[in-house]
């Protein structure tokens, strides 16, 4: 009895479909929307969650293609915040706000965090910024580090370090290496 009391209380659990976000609307707005959601029966969150989905379906980034925003969505998003920044900074780096480009520099001019090689007379270690040649895990492993430092433009002493410089006789800096699983080898070949 109690507990069912303790759940009357507390309300419903907190519902994970959706989050909430604030919305201004004027008043003929909102009103115009209420009675859309009536003719649709729904809510006014539902008929307004209902619309920018409709929208986005409509709206494309790219000005050139016919694939919607929506259907860019599985590009777009991931659930780790690192993830999403860096495919949406290397699809659309136009879309970035300010604070965001300043990451994405401190991002793209980090070698430890990118596939690369040594190159060049002085065998600089070089990189391509390509999403092929970025080290997800590793950007997950310092994205405070990043926001830190893109945030208030000190702390970059906290970001990850690479040999510049090719040691003798290595392709690869030191801190880039991954660690080594134990299958490397193994026979791509195998049937199952």
């Amino acid at each position: 009895m109690a507990e069912l009391e303790k759940r009357k209380l507390g309300g419903g659990g907190k519902l994970t479909r959706s989050e909430t976000v604030t919305v201004r609307l004027d008043p003929k707005l909102r009103y115009l929307a209420d009675l859309a959601a009536r003719k649709q029966r729904r809510t006014l969150s539902s008929y307004i969650e209902w619309a920018i989905e409709d929208s986005l379906n409509r709206m494309n980034l790219y000005s050139n293609s016919d694939m919607s925003l929506a259907e860019e969505s599985a590009e777009l998003w991931d659930v780790d915040e690192a993830d999403r920044f860096a495919k949406l900074a290397l699809r659309h780096p136009d879309l970035l706000t300010h604070e965001e480009q300043v990451r994405w520099k401190l991002v793209r001019e980090n070698g430890s965090i990118w596939r690369g090689r040594y190159a060049g007379n002085d065998k600089k270690w070089t990189w391509d910024i390509e999403e092929s040649n970025l080290l997800f895990e590793r950007l997950r492993d310092h994205w405070v580090a990043f926001c830190a430092a893109a945030e208030n433009g000190t702390g970059q002493e906290g970001l990850p370090k690479w040999t510049r410089n090719a040691p003798a006789g290595s392709s690869s800096p030191p801190s880039t290496r991954l660690q080594k699983s134990g299958f490397e080898d193994m026979d791509d070949d195998i049937p199952f």
